[in-house]
């Protein structure tokens, strides 16, 4: 007999949100893996659900756990994986006991649920035909710079995860990265009685995360704006240099063009004057 893992979305604020499909997975589960018992087991009792058993799998213990949880599997017992909220394996623990299910060739199903992340995009105001997910930034150093640099230049919005007490640093270093101008939303309790969502620059938001901000955070930043096309100074600057190194004027206009993502007729029509201009 083969068993199946099953991830279940579970609400993020609002225990209504649970769906009846999501609560009928776990009443059948022969065991449900889990970020606390005790929150899970508070989800059960408002939810009317009466699971077989709890085990605690969180980021420290998931990867421990997913020999056990295949053995379970191995004999046909179906496990479910619910984390504190939302969808488990999405910055959140889940993704190991996937890996390892799939690898020993177990199925594995999901039943969706709540999203904090889409939840706000959703009401940020901001562009959502695309858009990337960032979850949580790194907490320092290159790699923090390197990533805040590829949000600066992200053309989708960007959605990421933050904690309430390094909020207001986090938007003081996309402010820095994007600019003060760069329009975002910041979304916190959502579904729940203190549900907010603050809309602004990331100048204007970070000065208003100088209060005290609590309970789960998600950011939504607008993503950057085309790229300015260049001027025929930067253009032809580019061609007498590639010029200087030994190409001749058509490869220069076509390596300049690419380079500078403009028509090849633009840069040649440049490289044309700039010959004439010199006297042949």
């Amino acid at each position: 007999m083969s068993g199946a893992l099953v991830l279940v979305g579970t609400p993020i604020g609002n225990l209504e949100d649970l769906s009846p499909r999501a609560a009928r997975t776990l009443a059948e589960a022969d065991l449900i893996c889990c970020e606390d018992t005790r929150r899970t087991g508070l989800l059960l009792e408002r939810s009317g659900v009466r699971a077989a058993r709890l085990r605690r799998v969180d980021e420290h213990t998931e990867t421990a756990a997913a020999a056990d949880v295949c053995e379970l599997l191995d004999s046909g017992a179906t496990v479910a994986v619910v984390t504190d909220s939302g969808m488990p394996g999405v910055s959140d623990p889940g993704r190991c006991l996937v890996a390892a299910a799939v690898e020993a060739g177990h199925a594995v199903t999901v039943v969706p649920g709540p999203s904090a992340g889409v939840a706000a995009l959703a009401i940020s105001g901001l562009p959502v035909a695309r858009w990337a997910f960032e979850g949580f930034l790194p907490r320092s150093g290159r790699d923090r710079a390197d990533r805040l640099a590829e949000i600066a230049r992200e053309r989708r919005t960007v959605v990421l995860y933050e904690s309430p007490h390094r909020l207001r640093g986090c938007l003081e270093d996309l402010a820095a990265a994007c600019g003060d101008e760069r329009r975002a939303a910041v979304a916190r309790e959502l579904t729940k009685l203190h549900e907010e969502v603050a809309r602004g620059t990331l100048a204007e938001l970070a000065a208003w995360a100088e209060g005290p901000v609590k309970g789960e955070v998600v950011v939504v930043v607008e993503g950057a704006g085309p790229e300015p096309e260049p001027d025929d100074g930067e253009l032809a600057a580019a061609l007498e240099a590639a010029v200087s190194s030994g190409a001749s004027r058509r490869d220069a206009a076509a390596e300049v063009a690419a380079a500078y993502g403009v028509p090849r007729r633009r840069t040649y029509a440049l490289a044309v004057a700039l010959k004439s201009a010199a006297g042949g």
